[in-house]
């Protein structure tokens, strides 16, 4: 059901509760690691990122959180016109390659997250009573128990605060808050841990959580079958 994905995820929420949060507006900078058992190499500009909050809004990159929704905005318009220029057309796509892929939780699916599950590859989440102070702020304890294809617990200890933020992140380790520490565990011993290091006030403007002109919807589903055929495109020129 729960497969264990380096990746971002979705979380148990209710829309109430994602609106009713706090008035921060700033940015969290964190610092990425591998800290599993199998390295993960990070390129220089892998080994940070930074988490705008504006409210109960969070962005990171292109990405823009609002109460259960999110807009993924993604500029393939270079590579489009590579295409282009050496007369290569798409099947299924005419556009400039300036795309938002418009996301929304579905609760029913969610809720199982904190529901204790032990087969191999899955994994759930354990919300504890403990806190400590980390940056400045209440931070609280969550075990993600993840478990290997042999059926091995790897609990990782992760922290998160709701003094900042929205009541749920989707966007890093789809925690009750804004994580502070968290890992992220993946195929084959493969672990990323983000550590917030700094938490900036102010430096966010409204205007930047909104979705970027020029930009036209597209479907998940479509994008993924969009990739697929400019890869073959790839191919294609390689050959």
């Amino acid at each position: 059901m729960k497969k264990i994905l380096i990746a971002a995820m979705v979380l148990l929420m209710t829309f109430g509760a994602v609106n009713a949060q706090n008035n921060f507006r700033g940015i969290v900078k964190y610092k990425l690691s591998s800290t599993g058992k199998v390295d993960v190499t990070l390129k220089p500009e892998q080994t940070s990122v930074e988490m705008k909050v504006y409210d109960n809004r969070l962005m990171i990159g292109t990405t823009v959180q609002n109460g259960l929704k999110t807009i993924a905005a993604t500029d393939l318009s270079q590579i489009i016109a590579y295409l282009a220029a050496n007369d290569i057309e798409l099947d299924s796509y005419s556009g400039d390659g300036k795309i938002l892929v418009r996301d929304e939780a579905n609760i029913d699916t969610l809720k199982g997250i904190e529901t204790k599950d032990e087969e191999p590859g899955h994994y759930y989440y354990e919300y504890v009573e403990e806190t400590q102070q980390m940056l400045g702020y209440t931070a609280k304890k969550l075990i993600v128990h993840s478990f290997d294809e042999e059926g091995n617990d790897n609990p990782a200890v992760c922290w998160y605060t709701n003094e900042i933020g929205p009541a749920y992140c989707l966007l890093i380790g789809n925690v009750k808050g804004v994580p502070l520490v968290y890992v992220q565990n993946g195929e084959g011993g493969r672990q990323i841990t983000y550590t917030a290091t700094e938490i900036v006030k102010g430096k966010v403007s409204e205007t930047e959580f909104l979705p970027p002109a020029g930009y036209q919807d597209m479907s998940d589903e479509a994008l993924e079958e969009l990739g697929k055929e400019i890869n073959d495109a790839f191919e294609l020129l390689r050959d």
